[in-house]
């Protein structure tokens, strides 16, 4: 059933794409994603190495995974996160990015093309200075949109802005935000609320992706080459760039996921939305057999999430990579 390169679940999707979570510690305190306070340290010993990230990432890729994305918590923060992008480069993957806030990414983004990152998305939820320093609790928007010129500088393209829009916070940004993509070859995505975690609080602020469309009627859908992408997308007429729409909560894309993803205890996660886990950790370092068990893992994929029923993850988005 399985051979290098190649690798389905048992619903006949090809699971080409892994998501790997190396911290859940962030230099923000983004208010729908992390409490106040951070978070409960996980003991050293706990949490996969560089190492075996590479370990692991090393029987993906043999497995048919493709394309690498690494995210957090803010994975920027990470030691020793040049090396973890320099050894999947030498792997082979096509495509490695990685998902990040941006402050610490203008410092970086030379040695981090160099090692082999081929693309970023930055999550950006307001362009207003004061309402920045509000929803992450501090954080300084300068940096970001320094980062987001150097990025241009270096040709990394297409840049992806991530924007979580809430009601009566940023709602009034949407126009803003899909101006960005008239002048430059810019991906803005607009991301539901997910009632994950701390943005449970903020459910009764959610805004549906498609009022947002309805708002803005000379958006132009376009095709997607990408049937795998959860967004929809638009662009502007005679825009550079394109705006894309991403609703987990009010439409499904499970149909075509190809995507699992790993965090920085070494678990396995099947689904988003699912609590339930597979823990690599004790087996790899007992020097077992988790090749078997990764495929066991993937066959067993669910099919869909069920956040319409009402089952929702109760784990903060920093600690399950977004």
């Amino acid at each position: 059933m399985y051979s290098v390169r190649y690798m389905r679940d048992g619903f006949n999707r090809d699971i080409n794409y892994l998501r790997v979570s190396v911290t859940d510690k962030c230099n923000l305190r983004c208010r729908y994603c992390m409490p106040e306070d951070g978070i409960e340290k996980i003991d050293h010993e706990g949490i996969l190495t560089i190492d075996e990230y590479l370990k692991i990432g090393k029987i993906f890729k043999d497995l048919g995974v493709k394309k690498i994305r690494i995210t957090g918590g803010e994975p920027l923060v990470k030691k020793g996160i040049i090396d973890l992008v320099k050894g999947y480069k030498d792997m082979g993957f096509e495509e490695i990015a990685m998902t990040t806030n941006g402050v610490l990414l203008g410092d970086m983004i030379e040695d981090l093309k160099k090692a082999g990152l081929t693309r970023v998305n930055i999550s950006l939820d307001t362009l207003d200075k004061d309402k920045y320093a509000h929803i992450t609790r501090g954080g300084d928007i300068e940096k970001v949109f320094e980062s987001i010129k150097k990025c241009e500088e270096l040709g990394i393209k297409p840049i992806k802005l991530n924007s979580v829009l809430i009601k009566d916070f940023n709602d009034n940004e949407f126009k803003d935000f899909v101006n960005l993509t008239k002048d430059k070859d810019m991906d803005v995505r607009f991301i539901e609320l997910m009632p994950i975690g701390e943005g449970r609080k903020y459910k009764d602020n959610y805004i549906s992706n498609e009022v947002l469309i309805k708002s803005m009627p000379e958006l132009v859908p376009i095709e997607s080459k990408d049937k795998s992408s959860p967004a929809t997308y638009y662009k502007l007429p005679d825009g550079k760039g394109r705006v894309g729409f991403i609703n987990p909560i009010s439409c499904k894309f499970c149909a075509n996921c190809n995507r699992v993803r790993l965090n920085q205890k070494g678990q396995l996660i099947m689904c988003l939305h699912s609590e339930k886990y597979i823990d690599l950790l004790p087996t790899l370092r007992e020097g077992g057999d988790i090749e078997s068990i990764i495929k066991g893992a993937i066959l067993d994929k669910p099919e869909s999430h069920h956040i319409l029923e009402g089952d929702y993850n109760s784990n903060n988005m920093n600690t399950i990579g977004g």
